[in-house]
């Protein structure tokens, strides 16, 4: 008896958790302004790495921001690349989020944080790059860069002047 009780104490308590991360993921993404999705020429400039000659110098590339129900995610045309973002935070037009992305034995991870002025933001880009043993499976190494990017809205709701 005792033990079916705990198994259902644990069930409640499971789906509550469940269903309260639902609603804090569903909360942090109807946050995010209007403003943040659309089509963006982002420019780069690095300004620290402990890693010179792995990270380019400048780099301009273009952002596609969009949301399906829950699920924001960034695409560049340019090189192909796909990824679904995690919001970390929204302050107003502020925002902080984060990709990984991985390859070969590498995982690179993102943290940018921008705000969002009309049709433009400035902020920062900071990057990790960690190998990973193939024995292991423990990071080996870990290289870091922090760019300064700044964005242009090329296609999107303010734009459009929706």
């Amino acid at each position: 008896m005792k033990f079916i009780k705990w198994i259902l104490a644990f069930f409640i308590i499971f789906i509550s958790t469940s269903a309260v991360m639902s609603q804090v993921l569903k909360t942090g993404i109807s946050m995010v302004p209007r403003a943040f999705f659309g089509s963006w020429r982002v420019v780069s400039n690095l300004i620290e790495t402990d890693s010179p000659g792995l990270f380019k110098d400048k780099g301009v590339d273009l952002w596609n921001i969009s949301r399906e129900n829950d699920v924001i995610t960034l695409s560049n045309p340019f090189s192909g690349a796909t990824a679904q973002i995690k919001i970390n935070s929204v302050n107003e037009n502020k925002i902080v989020f984060t990709k990984s992305g991985s390859y070969d034995n590498k995982l690179l991870t993102d943290t940018v944080s921008i705000n969002i002025n009309g049709d433009n933001f400035t902020g920062f880009d900071v990057l990790k790059l960690d190998t990973i043993s193939d024995v292991s499976g423990k990071i080996i190494k870990s290289e870091t860069a922090k760019y300064a990017i700044k964005g242009e809205k090329i296609a999107g709701q303010s734009v459009l002047g929706n």
